[in-house]
């Protein structure tokens, strides 16, 4: 390997190897730690709008926080 840890993740903007791990931790006594929730379509509508994409591909990108069927006709259009 050519240069340090620290070029390869400044060059690459990743982790190698790919089963390698990173975490950010926190150690002050009032800090805690929340998990994220999952996401509804007016937030995936509103994320795609925002970043410049179609609602389908920040679906493929949201895939795993989705609160919904991915590619589902919401309620509204379906009436």
């Amino acid at each position: 390997m050519r240069g340090s840890l620290l070029e390869l993740l400044i060059l690459h903007l990743a982790i190698w190897p790919g089963s390698s791990v990173c975490g950010l931790y926190i150690g002050h006594p009032d800090s805690f730690y929340f998990g994220v929730g999952k996401v509804e379509r007016d937030q995936v509508e509103d994320c795609a709008r925002r970043k410049g994409m179609d609602v389908e591909e920040a679906e493929r990108w949201l895939a795993p926080v989705l609160n919904y069927i991915h590619g589902a006709i919401p309620r509204e259009e379906a009436a």
